[in-house]
C-alpha cells in the first residue's frame, strides 16, 4: 500500500523503474506547469514563488490553514496568493474543501482546507520516502487522506446523482476527515487511519457526527489497513481500505 500511494496515478511518473526517476519527474512535470502553464493562464506575476508557496501548502495539505497568512511566510500578498491557490485548483493540482456544517451559511464563511489530487504528487513535495514511512507513520498519514479523497471524488464523478466532499471539525479539534452528502442532505463520513488496528479514540469524529446530524446520518466507515470488516455501533464500520475498489 505504501508503494502504491507513493508512486500515485500519473502515468509518467508510474512508468519509471524506481522511487528516484518517478520522483524527478515529478519534479520536471511541476516545473513545467509553473514555467508554461501558470503563466500562461493567469499572468500572475511573482512566479518564482510559486514553487515555495506550492510546497508549503503541500506541507498543510489536509489541515485548516490560514492561507494568506502562509503566503506572507513566502513573501506573496494575499492577493496573489488567493489567485495561485484558484489557478492550481482549476490545474486539478488540488481541491478545496468546505466544512460541513448544519447551517449551510456557515459552510460558506468558514475555514476551508486543500487536499492534492494525487498523492505521488504530494508526496514528492513533502519529500516523504518509503524509507521514512517504514520508520514512522506519522506524515503518512497525510498521504493517505489526500489519497483516499482523491478516490472518493472518482467515485463522484461516475456515480449517479450529486455528491459534495465537505469535512468536519469544531472547536474541540473533533474531525472526520470526509463527509460525504447527497442532493438529498443525506451523509456518510469517512475517517481514514493508517494503522492496521482500530482504537475507540478513532471513532470520536465519527459519533460526533451521528448526534450532529441525526436522521440524515446513513454510514460512518472508517478505512484502516487491515483486512477484516467489522461493526462498531452507531451504523458505524471498520472497513479495509481495499473497500474503495469494491473488495
Amino acid at each position: 500500500m505504501v508503494d502504491r500511494l507513493l508512486r500515485g496515478g500519473y502515468p509518467e511518473a508510474i512508468s519509471r523503474s524506481t522511487p528516484r526517476r518517478r520522483s524527478a519527474r515529478l519534479r520536471q512535470y511541476i516545473d513545467a506547469l509553473i514555467q508554461r502553464d501558470v503563466r500562461d493562464v493567469s499572468g500572475i506575476e511573482k512566479l518564482e514563488q510559486l514553487p515555495r508557496f506550492l510546497r508549503a501548502l503541500a506541507l498543510t495539505a489536509g489541515q485548516m490553514c490560514n492561507y494568506t497568512q502562509l503566503a506572507g511566510q513566502v513573501g506573496l500578498d494575499s492577493k496573489t496568493a488567493a489567485k495561485y491557490v484558484s489557478v492550481l485548483e482549476q490545474m486539478y493540482l488540488l481541491r478545496r474543501m468546505d466544512v460541513w456544517a448544519r447551517n449551510r451559511l456557515s459552510r460558506v464563511v468558514k475555514s476551508t482546507k486543500l487536499q492534492f489530487m494525487d498523492s505521488g504528487l504530494l508526496a514528492t513535495l513533502i519529500e516523504l520516502t518509503a524509507h521514512e514511512v517504514e520508520q514512522d507513520r506519522t506524515r503518512f498519514g497525510q498521504v493517505l487522506e489526500s489519497f483516499v479523497y482523491g478516490e472518493l471524488l472518482k467515485a463522484t464523478t461516475t456515480a449517479e446523482g450529486d455528491y459534495a466532499l465537505m469535512y468536519y471539525r469544531d472547536a474541540d479539534k473533533v474531525e472526520v476527515d470526509v463527509v460525504i452528502e447527497n442532493a438529498a442532505g443525506q451523509l456518510v463520513g469517512v475517517e481514514v487511519k493508517a494503522s492496521a488496528t482500530v482504537k475507540e479514540s478513532d471513532l470520536r469524529g465519527l459519533r460526533k457526527l451521528v448526534r450532529l446530524a441525526g436522521g440524515p446520518f446513513k454510514m460512518g466507515i472508517l478505512l484502516y489497513d487491515g483486512d477484516e470488516t467489522l461493526p462498531l455501533g452507531d451504523n458505524i464500520w471498520a472497513a479495509p481500505l481495499a473497500t474503495l475498489w469494491g473488495r
